[in-house]
């Protein structure tokens, strides 16, 4: 399977990297069996990699070899064994962890995959293609909050890698955010125009968000370009010509798919109903019977071969087949209707008057409903959606041409169905958009800026009095050993400047933050206070000091002191946050137009539950910059716990225009 290609360079990397103290003949059987892995003869690898397993079961690379091989014969159980083996004989052997995550997810164990992949990524962080399918195991459990952070994670690292942008686009398609899922896709193909599903995928969103036939032919013209031998693409191609009023154009099509795959129920049901339209009927009957002998209880095709029986006359059949679509949906007029004409034509005077009352009756019960709400989906509906129609939307829509839904049989990285399992939908929990925090790095997306302007923090830019440029971001990204080593250097060069020179307070600032990157807020804070204490009218020391008496606050709550009681804890908690609330009424005071400085005021207000201030506090920050989406999503938070559900409805919903993902998450979950 094409998912599992992703697994050809671990193959690479492997011939010659076994100990060199293993025997010769073991090395050798190995590598034969690497050989015929490589080139896909997975049966035989195995044999060989049994082999060295028998010799020697205290190496770990057979075992991972074998998973691997297992891994494309489709047998995930195996492959997961196997690879929990190596895992054991080697923890440190990265690739095993990743072999097993995806073994997890086609077996549908995502939240172990997760796990797996996780663990691979403390070994080689910033791997693309572990990242990468994190996100796909968030996504299939729903938590499409964390998918869309690793989908930015990883473009973020990555912002050349077009299968991230339609991983993304697919998340949001979900999220009914057809515009951000549109960017994204047109994103994509900017990248690679042989983007496959990014024409199929943009295709989808121009027949069911506005009905553009034409623009969706153009993308599925240029997918069949790609792929011309799935028989999915002709199939959707012609139900957009029959749309465009290509009749012979849609004919075409499913007489191709068909030769692609005789069997293909769809092709041949579509096929079916484009005959009878115009009256080929045995042609048409044929399709409906082979749709049939293939699927038994298709009541679409039985509808509509009960028609085409009673347009040939042979009523008896025509009334078995309608027979069995009115008792399985018993508030379908239209079928009793039709049957009620088959017995009137045949001269059973009383069923068919008694079928007449009984659709009448039926028909009369049924809520009326618009043409606009009964227009036929594009993708296939349930036969049950037809039950609560009137008789001639019912009827309509069990004459309806079918689509493949979203062509899911494409197995791009994306959207593998073979890795889809039945999970649980787990509810998220919803928090509000953290803190602007002052750092020298950021975590910037395609979908949503997250740098914010300070004019303070550009002064201090512009002096060039500090050693890294600063930005002000609430997504800090986690910094690695060699940016960490950066900043030790930057402290040991404060330390000898300030042991020789006349201390200043730009010296202390930088010098703190460097502390707060490195996570030492302890140090920063007693920095801060020196800078404070030489300039008090400094509005963006505080700023600063107010973020690392947060970042102490927080590393209290995850070790907190031991011997303290909850009392104690809660009591300690309420001061610190108290004393960070004190540093940003500096910050406003003496720059009453930050923006930021109110927001984040909001932010400690709502952790001490004063929710009517904290929505006081985003009010101003709205005021001062009307495109804050930040603020629009915490105070539309705010709104919707205080019971104020349509303003906190319209908050979130500038909150998702501007860019903030978990805002439609939000809005879903409100509208079910």
């Amino acid at each position: 399977m094409r998912f599992f290609r992703l697994f050809t360079y671990i193959l690479a990397g492997l011939i010659g990297t076994f100990a060199s103290s293993a025997q010769i003949n073991t090395d050798q059987v190995i590598r034969i069996g690497q050989n015929a892995l490589y080139f896909e003869d997975y049966m035989l690898s195995i044999q060989y990699f049994n082999q060295a397993i028998q010799a020697k079961p205290y190496l770990a690379q057979p075992y991972f070899l074998r998973a691997i091989a297992k891994l494309n014969l489709e047998d995930y159980n195996g492959a997961e064994e196997d690879a929990t083996k190596a895992i054991e004989i080697n923890p440190f052997l990265t690739d095993a962890w990743e072999v097993r995550g995806v073994a997890r997810q086609n077996l549908g164990k995502n939240r172990l995959a997760i796990e797996d992949y996780t663990q691979a990524l403390e070994y080689i962080p910033r791997n693309r293609q572990l990242m990468f399918n994190r996100a796909l195991a968030y996504q299939d459990i729903k938590e499409t909050d964390r998918a869309a952070e690793a989908f930015d994670e990883v473009l973020n690292y990555y912002p050349g890698f077009d299968n991230a942008y339609l991983g993304r686009a697919r998340l949001l398609m979900e999220r009914n955010d057809t515009v951000a899922a549109l960017a994204d896709i047109d994103k994509a193909l900017s990248i690679n125009k042989n983007a496959l599903n990014a024409y199929i995928m943009r295709a989808d969103i121009a027949i069911n968000s506005h009905r553009d036939y034409q623009a969706a032919l153009d993308d599925i013209d240029n997918a069949i370009r790609l792929q011309p031998q799935m028989a999915g693409l002709y199939i959707n191609r012609a139900f957009l010509r029959y749309n465009l009023d290509s009749y012979q154009g849609a004919m075409a099509d499913y007489d191709f798919a068909l030769t692609l795959e005789p069997l293909n129920i769809t092709a041949l049901f579509n096929r079916g109903l484009l005959l009878a339209e115009v009256n080929d009927n045995d042609r048409a009957l044929n399709d409906f019977n082979r749709v049939l002998e293939l699927d038994p209880d298709n009541y679409r095709a039985l509808y509509n071969r009960a028609m085409i029986y009673r347009a040939k006359g042979n009523t008896e059949s025509a009334i078995a087949d309608i027979s069995r679509v009115a008792e399985r949906f018993p508030d379908f007029p239209g079928a009793i209707y039709m049957r009620a004409e088959l017995y009137r034509e045949r001269g059973q005077l009383a069923r068919a008057e008694a079928d007449y009352k009984r659709a009448k009756a039926v028909a009369k019960a049924l809520k009326p409903v618009s043409a606009d709400d009964a227009a036929p989906a594009e993708n296939q509906a349930q036969p049950a959606d037809d039950m609560q129609m009137p008789e001639e939307l019912a009827a309509k829509r069990f004459a309806t041409l079918l689509t493949v839904d979203d062509n899911a049989s494409i197995e791009e990285e994306y959207n593998n169905s073979a890795i889809r399992g039945r999970v649980q939908d787990r509810r998220l929990n919803i928090e509000i958009e953290p803190m602007m925090l002052l750092s020298f790095y950021s975590s910037p997306t395609e979908l949503r800026r997250n740098t914010y302007y300070i004019r303070e923090v550009d002064d201090l830019n512009a002096t060039r009095q500090l050693r890294f440029v600063l930005v002000v971001t609430n997504d800090v990204p986690s910094i690695d050993e060699n940016m960490a080593g950066r900043h030790f250097q930057s402290i040991d060069y404060y330390n000898s400047h300030l042991s020789t020179h006349q201390p200043r307070p730009i010296d202390y600032i930088g010098r703190a933050l460097d502390f707060i990157t490195v996570r030492d807020y302890i140090n920063a804070e007693k920095d801060i206070d020196r800078a404070i204490a030489m300039a008090p009218d400094l509005a963006i020391a505080y700023l600063i000091r107010a973020q690392a008496r947060y970042g102490r606050l927080q590393l209290e709550r995850d070790a907190p002191q031991p011997g303290t009681d909850a009392m104690t804890r809660a009591s300690l908690n309420r001061k610190r946050l108290a004393d960070i609330d004190a540093d940003f009424d500096e910050v406003i005071r003496l720059s009453p137009n930050m923006a930021v400085a109110y927001f984040n005021k909001g932010n400690i207000l709502f952790e001490l539950e004063e929710y009517a201030l904290a929505r006081a506090a985003y009010d101003k920050a709205i005021e001062l910059k009307p495109d804050f989406g930040e603020a629009y999503y915490n105070r539309g938070y705010i709104l919707l716990k205080s019971g104020h559900q349509t303003e906190g409805i319209a908050d979130l919903s500038k909150a998702g225009e501007l860019g903030i993902i978990p805002a439609y998450n939000l809005i879903k979950r409100l509208s079910r």
